[in-house]
């Protein structure tokens, strides 16, 4: 069956970084006002909202989040949603946006994520994003999200020979490209020296192989091909597909360590929606929350071999200019992940890309993009490719 075709046609985030002087009302409004501005709309234009948060609850002692977003954006009374799959929460939100209009409920759709996660102290907001995993048998024995990324990069370097420095190149590119995006938290580059020898972890993930905690917010406008030539867009991004999977929310209970199953199917599903080969993806955002998971992602994309990511990383392929770059505006590492707009900022960089607006950060002739968002130890994963014409 012929779907409606759905077009991305205005996007915008905020800076991502610790911001103490602005709440997460503030931080939506001004992301939702940039994708507004970007589209040339006023906002009256937009029929329903779709929010991804993971935790505004835990972190902000904020929830009925949606509402909240509407409310501040003066959209009263159109249907808003609160959508959540843990760090994969943002591209929830634009899955489900999209659907809306292919499912001929809606023209025009806002899809955006928020997080605050600096109001309460680190350990707290280690304990929050615990609640993406399982809690009876993974946080509540003192495991956390480094801790289970570290089990899964051990495994991989005993199966397949990934070295530490290879886990510490995904980092040193990440940041390479970050120092160039000014939205970023961590603007900088670092060196392999500076990776490896930074604060250890958990063995052998150090605080370089690790995304920070971050503040922001993120928006985007879907419409209908109706609607696009009834506004005159003149460089609408096409949602060529998009696809969901799920596996066990215990790392315990998976069939391998060393493969992300969720990832698998859910590309597997938007390569066949879109009639594309891995081959034919110009260039990605994957969720790198810790170097070993773009290691994976990598893989699991199809990008090369089972067990190949490592040296995928070490022969620069991942570079602008290399064979799939990857993370070109800095990734989680780099830009920072306030986990519910991290699936949405990754749309936007990669409609950044695709207009061909990316400055020293272009890659050459983008045409067909891809972007991985992962839940928890990837329990929910969510692949969704765009392209332009």
């Amino acid at each position: 069956m012929t779907q409606k075709r759905v077009a991305v046609i205005g996007a915008g985030y905020t800076k991502f970084d610790e911001h103490w002087d602005k709440s997460l009302r503030d931080l939506a409004t001004e992301a939702g006002g940039k994708a507004l501005a970007d589209a040339k709309m006023e906002g009256k234009e937009i029929q329903a909202l779709f929010v991804g948060n993971m935790s505004g609850g835990r972190f902000i002692g904020q929830e009925h989040l949606a509402a909240l977003a509407v409310d501040q954006a003066g959209l009263t009374p159109i249907p808003a949603t609160r959508c959540e799959g843990a760090c994969a929460s943002g591209a929830l939100a634009f899955r489900k946006a999209l659907l809306s209009i292919q499912a001929g409920e809606h023209d025009i759709v806002m899809a955006a994520g928020a997080e605050k996660m600096t109001d309460i102290k680190g350990e707290a907001a280690v304990a929050a994003l615990m609640g993406a995993g399982d809690h009876e048998w993974e946080s509540a024995i003192g495991l956390t999200f480094s801790g289970l990324y570290a089990l899964i990069a051990r495994a991989h370097m005993k199966q397949f020979g990934t070295t530490r420095e290879q886990l510490a190149m995904v980092s040193v590119n990440n940041h390479k490209n970050g120092a160039l995006n000014p939205l970023a938290q961590h603007p900088y580059t670092v060196s392999l020296e500076d990776v490896l020898t930074s604060t250890m972890i958990s063995d052998p993930l150090r605080l370089l192989d690790c995304s920070p905690i971050t503040d922001g917010s993120a928006a985007v406008v879907l419409a209908s091909e109706e609607a696009v030539k009834k506004l005159g867009i003149e460089n609408p991004v096409w949602i060529l597909a998009s696809g969901q999977a799920s596996d066990t929310l215990a790392l315990h209970d998976r069939k391998s360590f060393t493969e992300m199953a969720a990832t698998k199917f859910a590309a597997k599903t938007a390569y066949t929606k879109a009639g594309l080969t891995p081959e034919k993806i110009d260039v990605a955002e994957v969720h790198d929350c810790f170097s070993i998971n773009e290691i994976l992602a990598i893989e699991d994309l199809g990008f090369c071999k089972k067990g190949e990511g490592g040296k995928f990383v070490e022969q620069g392929k991942i570079a602008i200019g290399g064979e799939r770059p990857i993370n070109t505006m800095g990734g989680l590492k780099s830009i920072g992940h306030p986990v519910g707009a991290s699936g949405i900022r990754q749309i936007i960089d990669l409609t950044t890309q695709l207009r061909g607006r990316a400055g020293k950060l272009q890659v050459n002739g983008a045409k067909v993009g891809l972007a991985q968002n992962v839940g928890g130890s990837g329990a929910t994963a969510v692949v969704n490719i765009l392209g332009v014409e």
